[in-house]
């Protein structure tokens, strides 16, 4: 059936990509993992770049779907906002492909990595933003602009996360929350 060689390129090329990232990644090898002919393979996909960006928008919506899932309507938006983040970066944490495309496009800037993660913070910052629209427009928020400040607490998340791990001790998922609401809700001020 097409679409169950289709799902079998798809699962194959994946896990090509997740072992050996995308610059080592061949149609010979997707062919061999999927256990297809490579003509198979472009019955479905023109090239490694398109068969490559299929799989990336599934990952991103899995991403979204799991950041929708963070949110319980009964929370307050900041509760929610550090909910959902904290779901979208260990989601980056816990798939392998995410895991082996920031180690690859860190490592090595392959173009076509580097366009991916792009794409992907686009996608987290367009969910955040979306948020931040809602919340200004419901009251719970100051009238803000929402781009600088999907912004800047996508960044402040991603340092409170990655970047302090490497000069200190990890921070607790509640240290990380407690720290978002006073950088970003309360302030420094006294």
């Amino acid at each position: 059936m097409a679409v169950d060689r289709k799902q079998d390129i798809i699962e194959a090329a994946t896990k090509s990509f997740s072992l050996f990232g995308y610059k080592a990644t061949t149609m010979d090898q997707v062919a061999k993992l999927a256990n297809v002919g490579k003509g198979t393979i472009y019955t479905f996909f023109k090239n490694k770049e398109e068969l490559f960006d299929e799989i990336i928008q599934t990952l991103i919506a899995e991403m979204r779907e799991a950041a929708e899932k963070a949110i319980d309507p009964s929370l307050t938006f900041h509760e929610n906002v550090h909910r959902a983040l904290f779901e979208i970066l260990q989601f980056r944490r816990r798939h392998q492909l995410t895991i082996k495309l920031f180690q690859e496009g860190k490592e090595m800037g392959t173009p076509a990595v580097l366009d991916v993660m792009a794409m992907m913070e686009e996608a987290v910052l367009s969910f955040i933003k979306e948020k931040v629209l809602l919340a200004v427009q419901a009251g719970k928020i100051k009238p803000c602009n929402p781009e600088v400040t999907a912004f800047v607490m996508f960044k402040l998340y991603i340092s409170l996360i990655f970047d302090w791990e490497q000069r200190g001790a990890p921070l607790s998922e509640e240290e990380i929350s407690r720290l978002f609401e006073l950088y970003l809700f309360e302030g420094l001020s006294t």
